[in-house]
């Protein structure tokens, strides 16, 4: 039962470390991307957003991942992180 809930724990600190180092990429590319144009974002994926309205409740729907060299490299080194812990 222990050995669950510590595996459960370690995918939160990945969630976390790999959160943590795709923003750190990707503040720190968007500060360089004006003196170096190819640390922009390579693409973007994701889902539009959707509304699902119901004149009482309204939801929204979406999610869009940008991706460029920086925030691969945060990420990288957030699961390097991981990996050390």
């Amino acid at each position: 039962m222990a050995r669950v809930l510590g595996g459960a724990r370690s995918a939160w600190i990945l969630f976390i470390l790999l959160t943590a180092g795709g923003v750190a990429g990707s503040a720190l590319g968007a500060a360089l991307s004006p003196a170096l144009p190819v640390l922009q974002n390579f693409f973007t994926v994701g889902l539009q957003p959707t509304a699902l309205d119901l004149n009482f409740f309204s939801i929204n729907f979406g999610f869009q991942l940008a991706v460029g060299p920086l925030t691969a490299l945060g990420l990288l080194l957030g699961y390097l992180a991981y990996r050390k812990l």
